[in-house]
């Protein structure tokens, strides 16, 4: 009789559950808000949501972001198209998020990550969509297979949109998976796989090749090699993608940044100009023969929306046309220095680029009035590298863009390492505006940089890659000293012998003069 009441009791607490479960469901987990289908995930919640679904695409974002506020719209619309199926759309907000997106490493750029099975630590990066179709290409493209892609070609003739074909003789070589990973990665591109000799035929060529096709027209041919990566093909696919000179706007930016190719040609002009045609002429001319090494990009100094661009490269309006070399690594700006904007002294000026032997420009602030009275000093063009390089100084130099949050974030904590070292009279704690400076030397990753330059009689600099801590600065500071000053006796040594050897040289050249009167 106990046995029974206390299965009675057991199936009536699990009815009881069942019938919870069932209610919450119908009126929607309160532990996952949603927004438009799309779930709003914080730190409390992360976890609990990756057990939850099998497929979590989540958006890492800053609300104030125009290229944010794109993606979060195609997120609400492929949620709606994704409601029956085993992925959920999810968002988290960076900036409210801040313990999160480090714990995950998301605090960089719209960052979209696929996570799979619950695993936090292995997550599959998604591109930037343009749209809700990329979300969904996307998804559709990593369950399926090349043959997916096996079409009637002459559907895609009168199409206005790049088409990529692959010609392949074998769909289960190796060639054709690297196609395949391409595809992936490249989710508003429109691809295709054909085995029709016929239509390889029609352009000359062989198995085994990718082309890039406009209404059937052959824009561009890639011949797949052993050697060929993912990378590679993607490289190719998305320069030719583009014309080979692109204007930059508003629906260009996105492009034009996130391309692979890192040197980019810019030419500022007026589009009203009266030389306007000839000038475009010849930088499209130069253009076609460094695709894939330089990215051309001009730009209308006669647009009002393109000041900003204009203000990072400090071009006024009335100093066009003119043109200049960037690399995205190293942020070095590099001048072409002619009047002349023919086709072959822009060619000239980009292959002395890419050989190493074009000078950069340098570009200056006028000298602050009390620069250096300030405990952080204010550097500029002109005076970096007699502060920086200063023999019997360590210099610890902030390299910052104004515009940048990040970097106005270290201001409060190079204003207390200062306070901290006034004391230490061979330590300079200093500042500098990468936008409104050239740097002539190589900068190391992006703005803003942490950047010490020990007392050594060699120009050396460290970028300090560590915690941004007041206490991990003077202890990273301090140990570079310590090595410095090892560094430094040996450095002298070297130095006094040099002298000497000099002077001894000096005096046989003397001697040798008295023997000869």
């Amino acid at each position: 009789m106990r046995r029974l009441l206390l299965l009675g009791v057991t199936a009536f607490c699990l009815c009881v559950f069942v019938a919870a479960d069932t209610q919450q469901d119908r009126q929607g987990d309160k532990s996952f808000p949603e927004k438009d289908g799309v779930l709003q995930l914080k730190k409390g919640n992360f976890n609990r949501a990756l057990r939850k679904y099998k497929q979590l695409l989540v958006h890492f974002y800053a609300p104030l972001s125009g290229e944010a506020y794109r993606v979060s719209a195609a997120f609400e619309d492929a949620a709606a198209e994704l409601q029956e199926s085993e992925v959920k759309l999810a968002v988290v907000d960076v900036t409210k998020e801040k313990d999160l997106a480090k714990d995950l490493n998301a605090t960089g750029p719209p960052t979209i990550r696929l996570y799979l099975a619950g695993d936090k630590h292995n997550p599959v990066p998604c591109p930037v969509p343009q749209s809700s179709a990329s979300i969904l290409t996307w998804l559709k493209r990593r369950e399926g297979s090349a043959a997916d892609f096996i079409t009637d070609l002459s559907q895609l003739e009168a199409s206005e949109e790049l088409t990529v074909v692959g010609f392949f003789k074998d769909l289960d070589h190796e060639y054709v998976q690297v196609f395949y990973a391409a595809a992936i990665n490249l989710p508003d591109i429109s691809f295709a796989v054909t085995q029709n000799n016929d239509v390889i035929s029609k352009y000359g060529l062989t198995h085994d090749v990718v082309l890039l096709l406009k209404k059937s027209k052959l824009i561009q041919a890639y011949k797949m090699m052993p050697q060929t990566s993912k990378e590679e093909l993607i490289i190719f696919i998305t320069v030719y993608q583009m014309d080979p000179v692109t204007e930059y706007t508003g629906k260009t930016a996105t492009q034009v940044l996130s391309s692979p190719v890192l040197n980019h040609a810019l030419l500022f002009v007026n589009k009203s100009s009266a030389d306007f045609e000839e000038i475009y002429s010849a930088f499209n001319s130069a253009a076609k023969a460094f695709r894939l090494k330089i990215l051309f990009v001009w730009v209308n100094v006669d647009e009002p929306r393109n000041g900003r661009l204009m203000e990072y490269f400090r071009v006024r309006d009335f100093e066009a046309p003119l043109i200049r070399l960037v690399n995205l690594t190293d942020h070095v700006t590099y001048h072409l220095p002619s009047d002349s904007l023919d086709t072959d002294t822009i060619k000239k000026f980009c292959q002395s680029y890419l050989e190493g032997k074009a000078k950069p420009k340098m570009q200056s602030e006028p000298i602050p009035e009390g620069w250096d009275t300030k405990p952080v000093k204010e550097l500029v063009g002109v005076t970096l590298e007699k502060v920086a390089f200063n023999p019997d100084k360590t210099v610890f130099v902030l390299f910052y863009l104004p515009y940048s949050q990040e970097s106005r974030a270290l201001f409060p904590l190079w204003e207390k390492l200062a306070e901290a070292l006034k004391e230490r009279e061979d330590v300079v704690i200093a500042r500098f505006d990468a936008s409104a400076n050239d740097i002539n030397m190589s900068m190391q990753g992006s703005y803003p940089s942490l950047c010490l330059f020990p007392a050594l009689h060699a120009e050396r600099m460290v970028v300090y890659t560590g915690k941004r801590k007041l206490k991990d600065l003077v202890k990273f500071l301090d140990k570079e000293m310590e090595k410095a000053k090892i560094e430094r006796v040996k450095e002298d040594e070297d130095r006094r012998k040099y002298i000497e050897a000099i002077k001894a040289e000096e005096a046989k050249k003397a001697n040798k003069t008295k023997d000869e009167l």
